[in-house]
């Protein structure tokens, strides 16, 4: 038996060296045949790893600060905003955000504490309409200065360092709504003037020039300016009250389209004997349009507010490119003819409270 363990021992370990030797043959073989290969065949170069993936661009921050939250201009105009950063974003290939500091309820010194607090956080550029001008063009200048652009729209601080203004001529739309209602009154008649918040410069503006263009009519006699918080329900209470006080009014020039938010007028006032103009047209106002109480609207294009807007700021902040200080709008004159136009119009801009009879209109 240990004989044979021995014959079996021998055999393995001859096994193992013949394999032992078969390897290094092998290799050898292998080595030749590698210094006699073309260089056109050499093996193609190790794989590398994978460079790091770019960091992720980091988003231009625009702050937007309207005059109330509740204002459906001003929900419009951050549409048009929002809608202006998703495209520009995918465009130039650097996020773009909104940040809505709007407040509640018109507030001038919370206007200028939400600039502040846009520049603390980061913000790249502020875009905001003015409450109140005095109060605000402090507020703008200190973000200047700390390297914050800032642009208006609807409502300006002129004397500010705001780099630019987007929005109408407040002036000319007074006349315009004032020349509208003296043809409707044929030129005479007992008139009062809607006008909002009395601290808006932008407003202001507006009811100067109304009072301008009723000075050309003797027969138009103004029975007084009327101010209100700006909310559909204050707006159509204060005209009520005025027509209780003042009997035989015969037509508003109304500054923005507060009053008509609401329905409430539709059945208060009687179209044959008091007519309407009034600055600004979304879908609330048009039934009014449509009964004839308000033969004209003169509609700012509050959607364009935003993302005009915001294509400006990101041509100062990316491009570079010089803006320039005021940039003009007009008002879009909508009456029964052009209804069924602006409705759509109103619609391809997001708008989903647009009736849809209006729609069907030429």
């Amino acid at each position: 038996m240990r004989n044979a363990r021995f014959v079996g021992g021998a055999r393995a370990v001859r096994a193992v060296g013949a394999i032992r030797v078969g390897v290094l043959a092998m290799l050898a073989a292998a080595a030749v045949a590698g210094c006699h290969q073309p260089a056109s065949q050499a093996p193609p170069p190790a794989p590398t790893s994978p460079e790091p993936a770019h960091p992720a661009q980091k988003p231009i921050r625009i702050a937007m600060i309207a005059k109330s939250s509740t204002n459906p201009v001003f929900l419009s105009a951050r549409r048009g905003a929002e809608t202006a950063a998703r495209d520009l974003s995918a465009k130039i290939g650097v996020p773009i955000e909104i940040v809505w500091l709007t407040p509640p309820v018109e507030d001038g010194q919370i206007q200028a504490q939400r600039i502040a607090q846009a520049v603390n956080e980061g913000a790249n550029a502020v875009l905001v309409s003015c409450s109140d001008a005095g109060k605000l063009t402090g507020a703008i200048d200190d973000a200047v200065a700390r390297g914050v652009p800032v642009m208006t729209f609807d409502s300006d601080a002129p004397k500010s360092k705001r780099f630019a203004y987007y929005g109408i001529d407040d002036f000319r739309v007074g006349e315009q709504v004032m020349e509208e209602l003296s043809k409707l009154l044929d030129g005479k008649g007992k008139v009062a003037i809607l006008a909002g918040n009395q601290n808006a410069p932008n407003l202001r503006r507006r009811v100067d020039g109304i009072k301008a263009e009723a000075a050309k009519s003797k027969g138009i006699q103004i029975v007084g300016t009327f101010y209100h918080n700006e909310t559909p329900q204050d707006a159509a209470a204060e005209v009520i009250r005025v027509n209780n006080a003042y009997p035989g009014i015969k037509g508003w020039a109304m500054a923005g389209g507060w009053a008509l938010y609401t329905k409430t007028l539709l059945t208060d006032l009687d179209p044959k004997k008091i007519k309407l103009v009034a600055v600004d047209a979304l879908p609330p106002e048009l039934p009014y349009v449509e009964k004839g109480l308000a033969p004209v609207l003169l509609a700012q294009s509050s959607y364009l507010w935003g993302n005009v807007a915001v294509t400006k700021i990101i041509d100062k902040l990316f491009y570079k490119k010089d803006v320039p200080e005021i940039i003009p709008m007009d008002p879009a004159k909508v009456t029964i003819d052009t209804l069924g136009s602006w409705a759509r119009q109103l619609r391809q801009w997001g708008f989903p409270d647009v009736p849809e009879e209006y729609l069907k209109l030429k």
